[in-house]
């Protein structure tokens, strides 16, 4: 095969031009079964190794490849579950309405009392909460860590609810006459700790969307979640213009407010 051509008496770095001919390569659907390794790729385009590897740390830097210690690159896949902002979304319907199978690991159902959490939810520190954990998985595979408390003298009907395979909102609702309305979220990135990077099965170099959420019903907090999304499964999106700034997809949110997570 011969050799790709790079301009070698040119001012733009080699490197430089390898990382925009594998874009362009890229966007043409050439590696769609499989992304060439670095020796490969040496031989490709007669550059040394050294030029090649700063090649691949930008494109590993902007997500467009996913490279790991001992393995080869391969191309980095799109998120599997987008979130539109500022909806009470349903991780759950958003799950399902990518195509994936929905499934929860119930680690713990339990009444328990926190003093931090309850005073997060306006009560005294001994009141009893409702805490449920679950690792959720989507298509089979790990996708969040989820956590949350609620008031006991609400929430207690859920502890005899099977949340293997339905929605926290929706048992909420049936079950206890509680829906929500509003809530406010604090979303940070992360990097997970081992203990949860080994249940989420997540590779090394991927961080996570840690998100906190404070839910409503009515005027009483009766929620307060903390979820662990691998972040190289989960998107959240949002639309901008020049004139008004970020717009929230409020027809996408209008379709998951009434949906549960």
């Amino acid at each position: 095969m011969a050799m790709r051509a790079l301009d070698r008496d040119g001012t733009t770095p080699l490197w430089q031009q390898l990382q925009g001919d594998l874009l362009a390569r890229l966007e043409a659907g050439e590696f769609a079964g499989q992304f060439p390794g670095e020796l490969a790729l040496v031989e490709d385009y007669g550059v040394s190794r050294h030029t090649v590897r700063q090649a691949l740390r930008q494109l590993r830097a902007d997500r467009v490849i996913v490279a790991t210690r001992g393995r080869q690159p391969r191309v980095a896949e799109s998120a599997e579950i987008q979130q539109p902002m500022g909806a009470l979304y349903s991780l759950f319907a958003a799950v399902e309405a990518a195509g994936l199978a929905q499934h929860s690991v119930v680690r713990t159902l339990d009444v328990r009392a926190d003093g931090v959490v309850a005073a997060r939810l306006g009560l005294e520190g001994s009141e009893p909460l409702v805490y449920l954990e679950r690792l959720r998985l989507a298509g089979g595979i790990p996708l969040a860590l989820d956590r949350v408390w609620l008031p006991a003298d609400v929430a207690r009907p859920l502890l005899e609810a099977d949340f293997s395979h339905t929605s926290l909102y929706t048992e909420l609702a049936d079950r206890a006459g509680v829906r929500l309305g509003t809530g406010h979220e604090e979303i940070h990135a992360v990097n997970p700790t081992a203990a949860e990077r080994a249940l989420l099965d997540s590779p090394p170099d991927i961080a996570a969307f840690s998100i906190h959420r404070l839910g409503y019903a009515r005027d009483r907090a009766v929620e307060w979640r903390h979820s662990l999304v691998r972040g190289d499964r989960f998107a959240l999106t949002a639309g901008f213009s020049a004139r008004t700034g970020y717009q929230l997809h409020h027809a996408a949110a209008a379709a998951l407010t009434t949906a549960a997570p």
